[in-house]
Order: structure tokens, then C-alpha cells, then sequence
């Protein structure tokens, strides 16, 4: 990978039951913010599908640096926490061109 590549990820919370949708409802506004505010993150999406136990996300990030941050501050988050238990499936697309 080429320094200064973008990094995108794509993917899916798939929760088991209600209650995991509650945590995810519960604590994704703060999550959401928290992630948008960090300096590497281009663009950071987070909602529920048409299936309500299901939540769709899509994130780009400038560099590795920015994604790895944006990881470890998710980790140490309440939001980390909370929804370490729920099923993901993402795509990840690293190396990509910078977009300007």
C-alpha cells in the first residue's frame, strides 16, 4: 500500500435480537459524532436497515494512521464496549487513491 492512500470500509452490525438493537440505537449517536470529529475521518456513516436488527456502515479514512486511530479510539470507547458482542461483516478497501 502506497503512503497516503485512503482507506474505506464498508459492512454490516447484524444484531442477534432486540436488545442488541437497543445498543446499538443507545450508543451510536455518540459514536457517529465521536467518529466524525476525528481528524482522519472523511466520511462516517452508521443506520438502520429495513431489517431493524441490521445496521449498515460505510467509513473512509486520509490514510492507515487515521483508520488505526479511529480503531483504537473505538476500542477504548463506551461504544467499543457496548456492541463488542455484535456480529460484523465488513469490506475493506485499503490503498485507495485520494479522492482530490
Amino acid at each position: 500500500m502506497r503512503a497516503g492512500a485512503q482507506v474505506s470500509l464498508t459492512g454490516q452490525l447484524v444484531c442477534r435480537d432486540l436488545a442488541e438493537m437497543m445498543v446499538v440505537l443507545n450508543h451510536a449517536p455518540a459514536h457517529i459524532n465521536a467518529s466524525r470529529a476525528e481528524p482522519g475521518c472523511r466520511m462516517f456513516d452508521l443506520r438502520q436497515t429495513d431489517d431493524p436488527l441490521v445496521f449498515a456502515f460505510a467509513e473512509l479514512f486520509v490514510d492507515e494512521a487515521a483508520y488505526r486511530a479511529h480503531q483504537a479510539r473505538t476500542r477504548a470507547s463506551d461504544w467499543g464496549a457496548a456492541t463488542a458482542d455484535i456480529a460484523r461483516a465488513a469490506h475493506d478497501r485499503r490503498g485507495m487513491a485520494p479522492a482530490d
